[in-house]
């Protein structure tokens, strides 16, 4: 969403959308998303038209107990993790250049 609309608006509509994922069931979840949709399709059309194709998608972690929710909607810990791995997995080297070796 942020790629897609002015710089200005997303931090207004990325706290709302992220009301979605605060609700505590699927059914309020939806009648936020809505809500979303009719205060944001006319400035961005183009993005509404493709959360309402993917809305199903958008809402699924709702039919999963509250517990793993915030793992399925979320990837951040998963970017975390690959993070982790790829730093301890990078070659470390003593002496970068051999100026270094040098001195």
């Amino acid at each position: 969403i942020c790629a897609k609309v002015r710089v200005d608006d997303r931090e207004k509509i990325m706290n709302e959308f992220k009301q979605i994922h605060q609700q505590t069931s699927k059914k309020e979840a939806a009648a936020v998303l809505h809500k979303f949709y009719a205060k944001w399709n006319k400035a961005y059309s183009h993005v509404i038209k493709g959360l309402k194709e993917i809305e199903p998608d958008l809402l699924v972690f709702y039919n999963y107990p509250k517990q793993i929710r915030a793992s399925i909607y979320s990837t951040n810990m998963i970017e975390s993790f690959n993070n982790v791995i790829k730093r301890k997995a990078k070659p470390k080297a003593e002496f970068p250049t051999e100026q270094s070796l040098d001195a």
